[in-house]
């Protein structure tokens, strides 16, 4: 129990002054271990130490697992004293510190400082500080030396900004992880003409993802690769007058099963999806669509956004048909039961809003099997559908409000709207492709990282051999 005076309201920060303090007087807080606590500290301090952040390294170390950082504990301590005892004001001046044991995740500690010394005048305390473990075990302790406030202050709290830790790479890294093991199939780069798009079709292929051609004008694709300094030797290639030559070419190709993937290069999409329609193998009576992979830092899970790329406004028919895409796509990525949320304005039925209509009837399909191998809900608004609070304030069934894992947009226009500010506002990481024809289509544009495009490529492979010996349903 602590000796420290408690706060009147929760939200206050109650200090003790020099004079109002004792000898013995003490006080504790507690706090328990989160995996994020321990890449938040290495993210504000620097110190990445793998025996902290690398499971598989970390089993090597005497400790046989994932430790905190022996700071982390320190930075406990630094909390007590000044956010309690003696509380704001207080200013440190040193502290001694014994690492006793080791700190898991999941680990509850226990802070305690006990006041030790006083020394009048310069307002001077030691206090004795320790840290135990939920079984009572000592994994911490030191001397602190502080200067004491003056005075009693009563303040209001600090309310800190709420901390995402993304990791990009982590999340690439996971996408990746779906196309390990799967043989690499050949891919025709439609017009890799610029340094980014080249690059992210040799760091693909450097990944095992894919057997590039390059489909290009000989002259372009060279000046390409000297603009990014990579070597073309042991590349298939084929060479084409033009863009749209290139777009016809790659068509042909994939037209006469040569390739199994298709990656868009520098060239603009129409023009590679005119040449594949022109083909009748290429065409499987299914509609094509745009399928966004999407990491955002607010979600800890991806989210596959359709269609905000291809299908303008498209009809219930053709929803049905973009919502039977998205969920293949998502099955192929491991999702064996995806949870799918129909996106509109609100989250009723309205006469007034036609996205709920069809967000209705969409659902009563699923209800009757003519949409199949997912959980669907709408109308949902994107708070409703991806924000478990949200949903639980409007009190929306959960079973897919709150956590949905595919978003359906209205139209075209609103859904690349919702792509663009997930990216730019909330530093989302996307990929695309387009799905519905004979093979994937990996997609990119001008703005996409390497890393984007490799990501791409990696969900073509991933559908590729998803859909290789069973016959696409048409739409």
């Amino acid at each position: 129990m602590s000796d420290a005076p408690p706060s009147a309201l929760p939200d206050l920060l109650v200090n003790v002054p020099y004079d109002a303090l004792r000898v013995g007087q003490t006080a504790e807080q507690s706090r328990t271990l989160g995996r994020d606590d321990i890449a938040a500290f290495a993210a504000v301090s620097g110190d990445v130490n793998p025996a902290h952040l690398d499971p598989t390294y970390a089993e090597t170390t005497r400790f046989h697992g994932v430790v905190a950082h022996g700071m982390w504990g320190a930075a406990l301590i630094s909390r007590l004293l000044g956010t309690c005892l003696p509380g704001p004001g207080t200013i440190y001046l040193g502290q001694t510190l014994r690492f006793l044991r080791p700190v898991r995740i999941g680990d509850t500690l226990r802070v305690h400082a006990c006041v030790l010394s006083k020394e009048d005048g310069k307002r001077r305390v030691e206090l004795q500080c320790e840290i135990r473990n939920q079984t009572g075990a000592l994994v911490l302790d030191g001397v602190a030396s502080v200067i004491a406030p003056a005075a009693r202050v009563s303040l209001p709290r600090t309310h800190l900004p709420q901390l995402y830790l993304f990791d990009s790479a982590a999340r690439f890294t996971a996408l990746l992880a779906h196309a390990a093991g799967l043989a690499p199939l050949r891919c025709a780069v439609v017009h890799p003409c610029d340094a980014m798009a080249l690059e992210g079709a040799l760091d693909a292929a450097a990944r095992g993802l894919i057997l590039p051609v390059l489909v290009a004008p000989a002259a372009r694709l060279r000046a390409a690769a000297a603009a990014c300094g990579r070597s073309l030797d042991g590349i298939d290639s084929v060479e084409v007058a033009h863009s749209s030559a290139a777009a016809e070419q790659a068509a042909a190709m994939a037209a006469a099963g040569e390739v199994a993937l298709l990656m868009q290069g520098s060239l603009p999409l129409d023009e590679l999806l005119q040449a594949v329609d022109a083909h009748a193998a290429l065409r499987t009576g299914r509609l094509l669509s745009h399928v966004y992979h999407l990491d955002t830092p607010a979600c800890d899970r991806p989210l596959l956004l359709s269609d905000a790329v291809l299908n303008l406004r498209p009809t219930l028919g053709e929803k049905a048909s973009i919502i039977r895409n998205a969920i293949e796509l998502a099955q192929a990525l491991g999702m064996a039961e995806p949870r799918l949320a129909i996106l509109a304005a609100q989250d009723t039925v309205t006469p007034k809003l036609a996205s709920t209509l069809d967000a209705a009837a969409l659902c009563k399909m699923a209800q009757r099997q003519q949409i199949c191998g997912a959980l669907l809900d709408g109308p949902l608004t994107l708070a409703s559908a991806i924000a478990p609070s949200a949903a639980r304030r409007h009190g929306l069934p959960q079973q897919v409000a709150g956590q949905a894992d595919i978003l359906i947009a209205p139209d075209m226009e609103s859904g690349s709207m919702l792509a663009g500010q997930l990216e730019c506002l909330a530093g989302a990481c996307a990929c695309g492709l387009i799905t519905g024809a004979a093979v994937p289509i990996a997609l990119s544009n001008g703005s996409d990282s390497k890393e984007s495009r490799v990501a791409a490529a990696a969900m073509a492979l991933v559908l590729a051999h998803h859909q290789r010996g069973k016959r696409l349903p048409a739409s």
